[in-house]
């Protein structure tokens, strides 16, 4: 399936996540201090805990449950005890709308 619409850029507030579902997939979008829109999974891959319900810190998306923040670029985690990744999605910005596709990825 091609791209979706989850939500206007105007409806994020700087520096909160906000967990959208698209195709059954969560995912929680993140717009930074710097003004920039990121995606990735909104499942903690340690405790399958809602990663939007955290707190973002920079460039990261911190689990409320356990402490791991995870990289908005690259779904890495930076500290344990979480060390999968979730996924990044490609995200796209056109007349102030987001688009994800649950099926595209960033490479890391």
């Amino acid at each position: 399936m091609a791209r979706q619409r989850v939500l206007a850029v105007s409806e994020l507030v700087q520096d909160q996540a906000t967990r959208v579902v698209v195709e059954d997939v969560p995912i929680a979008v993140v717009l930074d201090g710097q003004g920039e829109v990121h995606a990735i999974g909104d499942t903690c891959s340690h405790g399958q805990i809602s990663l939007s319900e955290g707190f973002v810190e920079g460039d990261t998306l911190e689990c409320w449950a356990h402490g791991s923040a995870f990289s908005l670029r690259t779904g890495v985690p930076q500290n344990l005890p979480a060390y999968e990744p979730v996924p990044v999605y490609v995200v796209e910005i056109e007349d102030g709308d987001v688009y994800i596709d649950p099926n595209v990825t960033k490479e890391i």
